[in-house]
């Protein structure tokens, strides 16, 4: 896992007694989402939202401020790319985390993700021992 941005101020991930930290998983391949929701349940105090489609995945970050976004690029419709621009212009989300989750792994991508304003890339196949580490680096830095 590589960290595009480690500089970023983050909101903090819940602590014991706190709100459950929020965390918006999009992917269009189901198998993705519920490999990434159970790899990220297994966090303390975190509750998982799935979004299957860009479109969902703007609709869910209108109406709640998630603490870390994990999102696909390769994605029918709008595409990851544009979710991404649209996170980081005018949304609740603005500030939010997001780790890229792509089997589009080129430099010409992580550039361009981090030109968006991402603040990580995992490169699929997808290894637990990655994205965990992603929730820790977004955890710790927020402390």
């Amino acid at each position: 896992m590589e960290l595009l941005d480690r500089n970023i101020s983050l909101k903090r991930f819940a602590l014991d007694g706190e709100r459950p930290a929020r965390v918006l998983v999009v992917d269009d391949r189901e198998s993705t989402r519920l490999l990434l929701a159970h790899i990220v349940s297994q966090h303390p105090n975190t509750r998982v939202a799935l979004a299957g489609t860009c479109e969902q995945a703007l609709q869910l970050a209108a109406v709640t401020t998630y603490d870390l976004i994990l999102l696909d690029l390769m994605m029918p419709g709008i595409g990851g790319f544009e979710v991404l621009r649209r996170l980081r212009v005018g949304s609740t989300n603005r500030w939010t985390p997001v780790v890229v989750v792509s089997a589009l792994d080129n430099h010409e991508s992580r550039l361009r993700c981090k030109a968006l304003g991402a603040n990580g890339f995992v490169a699929k196949p997808i290894a637990r021992a990655d994205i965990v580490a992603a929730l820790r680096a977004h955890s710790a830095q927020a402390h």
